[in-house]
């Protein structure tokens, strides 16, 4: 493989000097447990030191580490920074200014990575495409994407999103995308901005950041003049939604268990294609992604066809079979995420599956003084949809309490309780939908019905 950072290129993007020799690097790492040979890890501090992982980042192959202090002898060849994330932001910049990729920038409050996933997917068949792995789409995430951006990248498609008010345009900045997507504008985060509009006003920051003549795809709907105001003069609009004024048109979207049959007007050309993923929120995600593959030129009907078969992610809408407790269920892993609209979006998924229809659900997170407002609004749509309905979280309390009794099927302050009780309850045959909020550790669920016996 090609080094994707040269000596001379780590030093001069980090300001740093070389302690025990110099290295290159063919990739970027920030988890010890994930390098390869050849590959430069980043010592980053937070919550863990990376400095105390240097020796078994050596150890796995690393070619170097960059780092901020100088670590015990014996730990291979070191790049002395002054700041492990300020080197590599740098990187990340410099990655993008070097690049002669086309780049596609993903915001939104539901539906980023699915459609980060997507416009990779079809990306990928026109030319070399590097695109963000699993979610990383914040301050670290994000100049680690455009830092291990091969040099012959025909396309680049970055993933931004935020825990706090501010974190999106510094990203935006950073990418510069000759095409932003804002997905859908929800509930996610309204415990920090307080409104629908001021989410708004958050996720527009990316559209600030767009190329010259570049052009933003975004959600049609009341917030669309609100979103447009963003945008630079001289780039291109393109609106998507089922309204018949959106240039990226969804016509229908016609789900069963096992997937959506979609058909949509792309920028004046009708397609149709199958996702092998049920549910309408699907079908909008990939109108967003053709929308943004004809953006940059391509043809939208060839984009169609390469979506078909489409799959959602773990923890993102995967669906599969597994066998608990000597009995198979259909497993509908949600584990990873949660808001208002994504909730109700997958108990829309699980409303089509066969068999009897089980929800198993933790607290949705940062939410603030709309917390308990939002999980009981969910009470309706689960009682509309569920045979039985397990819940976890003080947050979930609000919710679980305002079910008819009897589909209540157990409640437990946390995801670890919950997962023996909802084992024992199953049944040949469930549909069984697991989606909370990533601090509220769902996939302890997902693993505890994985187990072997």
């Amino acid at each position: 493989m090609n080094d994707v950072w040269t000596e001379a290129e780590l030093m001069a993007a980090t300001n740093g000097g070389f302690s025990r020799g110099g290295f290159a690097a063919s990739a970027i790492r920030t988890d010890s447990r994930h390098i390869k040979a050849g590959e430069a890890f980043v010592a980053l501090v937070g919550v863990r030191d990376g400095h105390d992982f240097v020796r078994n980042a050596m150890q796995r192959g690393a070619s170097g580490a960059i780092v901020s202090r100088d670590v015990a002898a014996g730990h291979g060849r070191l790049l002395l920074v002054d700041d492990t994330l300020d080197a590599l932001t740098r990187l990340g910049e410099l990655g993008r200014m070097r690049s002669r990729a086309r780049f596609c920038a993903i915001t939104g409050s539901v539906g980023k990575s699915t459609t980060k996933e997507m416009v990779r997917r079809v990306l990928a068949h026109f030319g070399l495409t590097h695109a963000a792995e699993a979610s990383f789409n914040n301050h670290i995430g994000v100049p680690l994407t455009l830092a291990n951006l091969p040099r012959e990248a025909a396309f680049g498609v970055v993933e931004i999103g935020m825990n706090h008010p501010g974190e999106i345009a510094p990203l935006a900045r950073l990418t510069r995308p000759h095409v932003g997507v804002i997905t859908q504008i929800g509930s996610a985060h309204i415990g920090m901005l307080g409104s629908i509009h001021a989410i708004a006003d958050e996720k527009a920051q990316l559209l600030a950041s767009i190329e010259p003549t570049g052009t933003a795809i975004l959600p049609s709907g009341p917030l669309l003049p609100r979103l447009a105001r963003r945008v630079p003069d001289g780039a291109r609009i393109i609106g998507f939604g089922a309204d018949a004024l959106a240039e990226a048109r969804l016509l229908a979207a016609d789900s069963d268990a096992e997937g959506v049959t979609v058909k949509a007007s792309i920028l004046r050309r009708q397609v149709q294609f199958r996702l092998a993923a049920p549910g309408t929120h699907m079908a909008m995600n990939a109108v967003a992604a053709l929308a943004a593959a004809g953006a940059f030129g391509l043809d939208v009907m060839e984009a169609a066809t390469l979506l078909n078969g489409f799959a959602p992610l773990a923890g993102r809408g995967a669906r599969r079979k597994v066998t608990v407790n000597g009995r198979t269920i259909l497993l509908l892993d949600e584990s990873y995420n949660a808001s208002g609209p994504s909730m109700r979006a997958a108990l829309n998924v699980l409303a089509v599956m066969p068999g009897r229809k089980i929800v198993v659900l933790g607290d949705m997170l940062e939410l603030g003084d709309y917390t308990h407002e939002e999980h009981r609004a969910l009470a309706e749509p689960i009682s509309a949809v569920a045979d039985l309905a397990f819940a976890c979280g003080a947050a979930m309390r609000s919710m679980f309490d305002e079910l008819p009794t009897a589909i209540r099927g157990g409640f437990t302050p946390d995801s670890a309780s919950l997962a023996p009780i909802v084992k024992r309850a199953l049944r040949d045959g469930d549909a069984v939908l697991v989606k909370g909020s990533n601090g509220s550790a769902m996939r302890v669920v997902i693993d505890a019905f994985e187990e072997k016996s």
